[in-house]
């Protein structure tokens, strides 16, 4: 690759990326991907399928290569387009690791004690919890810095990390007295990011939930979403003018959310459209509504389930991109520490 390709552009840089862990879900599209494609006309993108992340947790081998090829398909059926962004799997950058284990010996052991998000997902037995869950926001320091990105899309649950990300690349900064690292700034995701279960409005849209009805992913058909809609969780009350009035009703919250995120209307806009009508038919509204956005990705994802062959050729192409960026910054870390 020539110069061209691997100096960065007048744009600010973006990353972001995703775990392989199952069938993409609408609170993974409407939280993520959706921002990602829109983000793509500003900024200059990279995208990952952040499959180190993923072993963090034990994972089948064969699971998880089919699992980075269905992610690596949703991205793309959603609307990133791998010839203006950087899509690609983490693993095959292996200077994501590398700088990882250069953070994980500038980070101190108090930060990541704060870290609530490991304290959520290692819960009582956090001495059974690998390593790996532990020093998670240590890669994704090196995920973010690795490219000296600008900004970082993120939701509620990952606030902390950002932090984090941003404490490191200052003391890495401080103790080196060099000026290398920007200090990344978040990309604060619009309303409708964070998409609750159809099952339960408290608990977020998750591929993890045993209920299949408590989702809809990307690869269900019309008739399939229209019936996860039909059975989702709501109440007798109508659809009140405000938003406000939705405060203690968070699945009727959730399904105004969604429509406003589809529909890329205010929640406000939503509530004064229906305001009076009963659950029956905003449902049957909300059903057209999704099935209309997300047909023309099930049948892109169809189509890519059954091309591997392409899906693989764009996550190898990316990667060289990838190493491109990275490996000019990862030799400049080397020299600012030591290491050559």
């Amino acid at each position: 690759m020539g110069n061209k390709d691997i100096k960065k552009t007048s744009k600010e840089r973006v990353f972001s990326g995703a775990q392989p862990t199952g069938n993409m879900h609408l609170g993974n599209y409407l939280g993520a991907l959706k921002n990602w494609v829109r983000l793509q006309d500003d900024y200059e993108c990279l995208y990952c399928v952040v499959d180190l992340h993923a072993i963090t947790t034990f994972q089948d081998p064969k699971t998880l290569r089919a699992n980075t090829r269905e992610a690596a398909a949703a991205y793309i059926a959603s609307g990133i387009d791998p010839k203006t962004s950087i899509l690609f799997n983490q693993s095959a950058v292996p200077a994501h690791a590398e700088l990882a284990w250069i953070f994980n010996c500038v980070a101190r052991l108090g930060w990541l004690n704060r870290m609530t998000q490991f304290k959520d997902k290692a819960g009582k037995h956090k001495e059974r919890a690998s390593v790996g869950l532990y020093v998670y926001p240590t890669l994704m320091a090196s995920d973010i810095l690795l490219y000296k990105a600008d900004r970082v899309p993120v939701g509620e649950d990952q606030k902390q990390h950002l932090e984090l990300t941003r404490d490191i690349a200052q003391k890495f900064n401080n103790d080196f007295g060099v000026d290398f690292f920007p200090m990344v700034e978040p990309v604060i995701l619009k309303e409708g990011a964070r998409v609750m279960s159809l099952k339960d409005g408290t608990q977020k849209m998750s591929k993890s939930d045993a209920s299949e009805l408590s989702r809809i992913n990307l690869t269900d058909d019309a008739d399939t979403i229209a019936k996860k809609i039909r059975k989702a969780r709501t109440d007798s009350e109508p659809i009140p003018g405000d938003v406000e009035s939705l405060a203690a009703r968070p699945e009727a919250l959730n399904l105004i959310t969604i429509y406003g995120a589809l529909a890329d209307k205010p929640r406000a806009d939503v509530c004064t459209e229906f305001a009076g009508k009963g659950f029956a038919d905003f449902k049957a509204a909300l059903s057209d509504l999704a099935v209309a956005k997300l047909s023309p990705i099930t049948a892109e994802m169809a189509r890519l389930r059954a091309d591997p062959g392409y899906v693989d050729g764009i996550l190898k192409d990316g990667a060289g991109r990838a190493n491109a960026l990275a490996s000019p910054i990862l030799k400049d870390i080397h020299k600012i520490i030591g290491l050559t």
